[in-house]
């Protein structure tokens, strides 16, 4: 017996598919974001089920808002395909695919960076904004099953017949860790997407942009991309790190700023030695911040990075005056 889903208006035959919604659209070649493999986890795989869905478990009732649920709205890897559907799919998330890459380049960024250049082999192309992400999908190893992960784009736009991004080793990490210590450059890899909403208004205020760690990436992206696209806006990029060891891409930064009247680049160490040679900015990335922009009420802001910093980078800029619609973000799990 098959099953039909019906999404945007439009019928399909799912042929008997069973087993949970997020899965079956992807034989379909229909790609949701999803950080945690379809656990439920995440939350990032929510669209509107209008039809023929099983009640809400416990787990999303976890993840999705009380107003979210009265209007529909479900984890797809927790409705489980049993009797016909219609749903609702945001028409941009239809446009994500699946990738077959080939590893060109893979780099210590840091000790605990790396930085991985993908080209696209099949499709050859690919087309993005700046600050969107992309899922690579693990393989199986050391007795652990693949999964899939989230990760920002760090090459620009217009470079599109490859990928950049910027992997930080978490301990026992089961994506970074195959990152780190499994592959290697000439290594095909699967990716899907893109995904997201994060980047740039088309505002032209003065923007501010902090990041830490990998945070980086969508703003490599956006810089280079603003840079070839002459869309210059005033820019202050601080980047939060502990000690000079965290750093990466100075030099890169630097010589941009140089080109670019448009941008200030500003580095911070929270914990470097006192007694070090480093000569910029030292303290918490929020408290250079302030110093920099006491009164923030003509700029927006654009975060990238640990859920931490960006709460409290959103406090400062909220207290210097700059309104909370003004303020972007890519809050990293």
């Amino acid at each position: 017996m098959s099953t039909t889903i019906t999404i945007n208006g439009k019928k399909t035959d799912l042929a008997a598919q069973s087993g949970p919604l997020l899965f079956a659209l992807a034989r379909r070649n229909i790609y949701l974001p999803t950080a945690c493999g379809g656990r439920g986890l995440c939350g990032l795989c929510k669209i509107k089920v209008l039809s023929g869905a099983c009640p809400v478990n416990d787990i999303e009732k976890k993840k999705l808002k009380p107003e979210e649920i009265a209007d529909g709205m479900r984890l797809s890897c927790q409705v489980p395909v049993a009797d016909d559907l219609s749903v609702l799919i945001p028409e941009r998330l239809l446009s994500a695919r699946r990738y077959r890459g080939i590893v060109l380049e893979k780099k210590l960024l840091t000790y605990d960076i790396a930085g991985l250049t993908i080209g696209l082999i099949e499709p050859e192309t690919i087309s993005f904004a700046a600050g969107r992400y992309i899922q690579v999908e693990s393989r199986a190893y050391d007795g652990r099953e693949g999964v899939t992960r989230a990760y920002s784009l760090a090459s620009p736009p217009h470079e599109n017949k490859r990928v950049e991004i910027m992997v930080r080793k978490v301990p026992n990490g089961a994506c970074s860790v195959w990152i780190f210590d499994h592959v290697k450059e000439g290594d095909e890899i699967m990716l899907s997407g893109p995904f997201g909403e994060f980047g740039l208004s088309d505002a032209k205020r003065p923007a501010v942009f902090i990041a830490g760690g990998s945070g980086m990436a969508p703003f490599w992206s956006m810089l280079r991309h603003m840079q070839k696209t002459n869309a210059a806006r005033p820019v202050t990029y601080f980047f939060g790190a502990r000690t000079q060891r965290d750093l990466f891409l100075v030099d890169a930064l630097r010589a941009l700023q140089r080109q670019n009247g448009w941008l200030t680049f500003v580095p911070a160490l929270s914990d470097e030695p006192a007694d070090s040679d480093w000569s910029g900015e030292r303290g918490l990335i929020t408290d250079v911040v302030a110093r920099h922009f006491p009164d923030t009420s003509d700029h927006e802001a654009y975060l990238c990075g640990a859920p931490g910093m960006i709460d409290a980078s959103v406090k400062i800029l909220a207290r210097g005056g700059m309104p909370l619609d003004r303020i972007y973000y890519d809050k990293f799990a």
